[in-house]
């Protein structure tokens, strides 16, 4: 279904606003349906990805778990690109079995990378498996030896959470946080999971955020008021892409 529209059409029906403040800058996109943003957000990863690789050779991409990609990674399955020079991480995942459905990998395989020829070695998995404080520290030492993201793709809860960074929760008290940090205490299942800290996601060239659906409205409204979120703590130096249809 994606592919009956066209990049001009999709970037036509957006409403582009630059939305500085003190911290984060964000530029929120209106879109006035889903399949058009999907599709406005597949030609971004495609054209980060094109820049990367012309650049320095190779891409580096971090990826969102839940519902919002799951069409868009879809897509990408169809992409034109250099499979062999992507390199993909995960903004956070769930402290479950490797094979476990409702883990983010597993849905990010099942859809996209299982169909693509990235190499198996660039599929920077979190070993959820492990528990939190192995994976998270097994994480740190794998991203240790990488500098600037090139691309972060982030969601956002019903509560103003991403990646497994939720309201409330002890890495808002923490200075100088690791790459990675164990979450011990989700509200939502399971409780147990391995998020990237704000610092970390937000080194990056850029920052793509999903949003869809009408139970994300109250944060959406939040985080345009400029109540503070855990989704307005991520402040990469050029500020953040926020493709909305709510």
């Amino acid at each position: 279904m994606l592919r009956r529209f066209c990049l001009r059409c999709a970037r036509a029906s957006a409403v582009i606003l630059s939305q500085p403040s003190s911290s984060q800058t964000a530029r929120w996109q209106q879109f006035d349906s889903l399949p058009s943003l999907e599709l406005t957000a597949c030609h971004f990863i495609l054209e980060s990805a094109a820049r990367a690789i012309a650049t320095r050779g190779f891409f580096s991409i971090v990826l969102s778990g839940g519902n919002a990609p799951r069409h868009v990674y879809r897509a990408l399955c169809a992409a034109q690109t250099d499979w062999s020079v992507w390199h993909v991480y995960f903004g956070d995942e769930r402290c479950l079995p490797a094979d476990d459905p409702e883990r983010n990998s597993h849905m990010a395989h099942t859809v996209w990378l299982d169909h693509v020829a990235i190499p198996s070695a660039q599929i920077h998995s979190i070993r959820g498996e492990s528990g939190p404080d192995a994976a998270a520290a097994s994480y740190v030492r794998e991203l240790a030896v990488l500098g600037e993201f090139d691309l972060v793709l982030l969601g956002l809860g019903e509560d103003g959470h991403t990646a497994s960074l939720f309201p409330g929760g002890g890495w808002e008290q923490t200075a100088n946080l690791p790459a990675a940090i164990p979450v011990y205490d989700a509200p939502k299942p399971p409780p147990l999971r391995v998020s990237l800290s704000p610092g970390r996601l937000s080194h990056a060239l850029q920052v793509l955020f999903l949003v869809s659906g009408n139970e994300k409205k109250q944060a959406v409204a939040n985080w345009r008021a400029g109540v503070e979120i855990p989704a307005s703590r991520i402040l990469p130096t050029d500020g953040v892409d926020i493709f909305l249809y709510a």
